[in-house]
């Protein structure tokens, strides 16, 4: 039977940055992926003459090297950020609301920022300041307490950031009324909600804060050869750690100590069994629990019910036969929304038929020669906020996908004035289905669990140390402390693998 220190279950980007952490603390570290490639969502794929990326929109938190965020930094520890050709996305944000007679185009940095939301909101500047600052607080409060594994002294938090603490139990909604923030300005700001998928009602203040601040402050980058060229970038640099993948490989079951229930090695598809005393899983808990482990706990099982699924996804990818000026696609990246009320949206999302919100993409407007020349790729989602899709039967499927897909275009030609349906040389559908298949995700969720009161972002990094149920059992990427998204998969998976390093030390003594 063969032995390593650590195993890390799926090659999605948490698990890929938990892998990297492993090795550089010195632990003989095994990656497995039941897929041919690695990434996971952090792909890309050809239809045609087109390479579409699967999922990344925009990283947020990258930054330029004058003005590196915490991920490049994070990269750069890693040993990963030379190896990326990275481009600069040129502006945050268009947010059309027809019905609230609202089309708002939003740019990166904080003063340019807060200066075009007087020229839409006159009267705004004061509260957007103290939005800004109120947020910059909430980044450094979180860089600490992620500093020291989530065991922070309250001495610290009060003295250093006690703002933070005042506005932590808060959900955004409250924080912007009692900053006394104009509608229209509010309205604006909620744009970017749906990439956490959680209604403003209920999302932490400090979870939107933290995000809005990174996006505005450091801009947003993308790769030049999709999200697919940061994982190969991971890839490489596990191997040359001295690393071992074994991709084509599926982890179907965890073995467990019939004494304490803690993690005892690892069986692979083919039968064979790894022996460890750690694994780093990046994949959701509903599945370890509910396929890969045969015994356990109550309390478990419990915690892991407790937590609600976040966003189910439905993403359409077109190439187009035409370049962005001759289709009329001004911006990069767009929301379109039928309310700018984020609770009533959410509740719009949770059936097919009202669901109309869309984020969408046209990657050639940051980048003009990704697609051949005359020609223009954009990538239009939505996200359902119920098990909707496993209600359509298998005979309807394709109707219902078509259904969705045709509203996308008609909803974004008439918001814009784009003129993209006759131009349509490509068009590939990712429906939830599709995401349930290809990574194994409980009804197609991309977001992982979403974002409550009880569960937020700075409760699950408080507790980390709590969530620890299972001995050499410890969760990467969406569905762990982090929360979803891009930036918050890589840390999570830093977090977890330092972790992990740490508990091996710990035993070796």
């Amino acid at each position: 039977m063969k032995k390593y220190d650590a195993v890390v279950i799926g090659a999605g980007n948490g698990g890929l940055v938990a892998a990297i952490r492993l090795l550089q603390g010195g632990a003989k570290t095994l990656l497995v992926e039941k897929h041919n490639l690695p990434g996971g969502f952090a792909t890309s794929f050809r239809r045609g003459r087109f390479e579409f990326e699967a999922s990344l929109h925009e990283l947020n938190d990258y930054g330029p090297d004058n003005n590196k965020g915490d991920v490049h930094v994070l990269f750069e520890e890693l040993g990963v950020a030379d190896k990326i050709d990275w481009i600069q996305i040129p502006d945050a944000y268009r947010v059309i609301c027809q019905n609230e007679k609202l089309d708002a185009r939003m740019p990166f940095g904080v003063d340019a920022f807060i200066d075009q939301m007087e020229k839409y909101v006159p009267g705004s500047r004061t509260s957007m300041r103290k939005f800004f600052d109120l947020a910059e607080e909430v980044r450094l409060a979180q860089a600490y307490t992620s500093s020291v594994n989530g065991n922070a002294d309250s001495k610290i938090m009060v003295r250093d950031y006690g703002n933070f603490v005042r506005a932590g139990s808060y959900s955004v909604n409250e924080v912007f009324k009692a900053l006394k923030m104009p509608l229209k300005a509010r309205r604006i700001l909620s744009a970017y909600w749906c990439y956490l998928g959680a209604s403003l009602d209920d999302m932490s203040f400090v979870h939107y804060a933290s995000m809005v601040n990174r996006y505005i402050m450091r801009g947003a980058s993308t790769p030049k050869m999709r999200s697919h060229e940061i994982s190969l970038a991971m890839v490489e640099r596990i191997r040359e750690l001295g690393g071992d993948i074994l991709l084509n490989t599926e982890a179907v079951k965890i073995l467990t100590s019939p004494k304490d229930g803690g993690v005892e090695g690892v069986v692979l598809d083919n039968g064979e069994e790894i022996a460890t005393h750690h694994i780093v899983a990046n994949c959701a808990p509903h599945l370890v629990y509910g396929k890969l482990m045969d015994h356990v706990k109550e309390e478990e099982i419990k915690s892991t019910n407790a937590r609600k699924f976040a966003g189910r996804g439905f993403t359409m990818f077109l190439g187009l036969d035409a370049d962005p000026d001759t289709l009329g696609v001004e911006d990069y990246n767009y929301f379109l929304y039928d309310t700018t009320d984020s609770v009533k949206q959410y509740e719009m999302m949770k059936t097919i038929e009202g669901n109309n919100a869309q984020a969408t993409v046209c990657l050639n407007r940051a980048l003009p020669d990704a697609s051949p020349k005359g020609t223009s790729m954009m990538y239009f989602t939505t996200l359902y906020m119920d098990d909707v899709w496993g209600k359509v039967s298998p005979e309807n499927y394709q109707k219902v996908k078509n259904y969705v897909a045709d509203k996308m275009i008609s909803r974004f030609e008439r918001d814009t004035g784009a003129h993209i349906r006759e131009h349509i040389e490509e068009i590939s559908i990712a429906t939830p289905m599709t995401y349930a298949r290809y990574c194994l995700h409980p009804e197609g969720v991309i977001y992982g669990y979403e974002s409550q009161y009880w569960d937020g972002l700075m409760p699950r990094l408080q507790m980390m140390n709590e969530d620890y149920k299972v001995r050499g059992l410890r969760f990467a990427g969406g569905y762990s402390m982090r929360l979803s998204g891009y930036s918050s998969a890589y840390f999570s998976g830093d977090i977890s693998g330092r972790q992990t390093v740490g508990d091996i030390k710990r035993e070796g003594k």
